[in-house]
């Protein structure tokens, strides 16, 4: 198994509280999909975007995952919610929590990290 490799994301400071989130491509599990970087308390996440209820895409505008309260991730289609710091589900139709996909934040960027199931996008 390869180590983990650590792909670049973005300036830090394009992640803000509550706000719009960072998209990015990669594959997962040998197909291509979209994974999304959000921040929250101060602290960077990032997930597949994917719902566990049916596996589509969340964001209800392109790059708004936030509910009205800005305390939740909800998906626009079926409105499951995702706890923002964990990806668990917090109420409606879903089963199990998204997948967290690992950030390491450092000297004004953030990064995202390969793993077996999570890879960069081959063109």
């Amino acid at each position: 198994m390869a180590p983990a490799q650590r792909v670049y994301l973005c300036r830090s400071e394009q992640l803000i509280n509550g706000a719009e989130a960072v998209p990015f491509d990669l594959m997962y599990f040998g197909r291509a999909a979209r994974g999304f970087a959000i921040r929250f308390d101060d602290v960077a996440y990032a997930y597949l975007n994917q719902c566990t209820h049916i596996p589509m895409e969340m964001d209800y505008q392109p790059n708004q995952f936030f509910d009205s309260s800005g305390a939740w991730l909800i998906c626009a289609t079926h409105g499951a919610t995702y706890d923002p710091q964990t990806g668990a589900c917090r109420g409606g139709p879903c089963r199990g929590g998204l997948v967290k996909i690992r950030l390491t934040e450092q000297h004004g960027e953030v990064h995202w990290h390969t793993a077996p199931n999570l890879q960069p996008l081959k063109f």
